[in-house]
């Protein structure tokens, strides 16, 4: 993950999952994933046996940084979303809190603005999750930080050491 500070613990998991199985089920979704900005998978809901996961979230992760660029281009920020829409299935791809990608795939038993309106609230609670995440990383970091047997140690004691 691009950020190393960046820790998913099981709890923070089973958050996200049950929060991509609700996403799945209120929208009427075939699956729904969320994946980093690198391209890795974090987590997914629904059925996925006919699909390449991996390969998908990397793709995904491409799809997002080309179309930043595009936004950059035309003098935009960002772009919320995207969708691709083909014959039997659609893609709705969001970032979620400036680290995360929201990918819902889902076919004619659903509709755009359905899947927008879900979207829209799980997004809300997915950033809540990850400002969780990232702000008990930050503590964990500071707690392992003045943990370390190597905190006390100084420039000074180095050099006395190989000096």
């Amino acid at each position: 993950m691009s950020d190393p500070g960046w820790v998913l613990h099981d709890g923070d998991f089973k958050l996200i999952e049950a929060e991509l199985t609700k996403l799945a089920d209120l929208a009427n979704a075939k699956l729904t994933f969320l994946v980093d900005k690198d391209g890795h998978l974090i987590a997914s809901a629904g059925d996925s046996r006919s699909i390449d996961t991996t390969s998908l979230a990397s793709l995904t992760a491409g799809n997002i940084a080309a179309s930043g660029g595009i936004a950059k281009l035309m003098g935009e920020k960002e772009f919320t979303f995207l969708f691709h829409e083909g014959e039997r299935d659609h893609i709705h791809l969001s970032t979620i809190a400036q680290r995360v990608i929201l990918v819902v795939i889902f076919d004619q038993r659903s509709s755009l603005g359905l899947v927008r309106l879900r979207v829209r609230k799980s997004g809300e609670a997915l950033t809540k999750i990850f400002s969780a995440i990232l702000s008990n990383s930050e503590k964990d970091r500071q707690e392992q930080e003045t943990r370390s047997p190597f905190a006390a140690i100084t420039e000074a004691d180095i050099d006395r050491l190989f000096g």
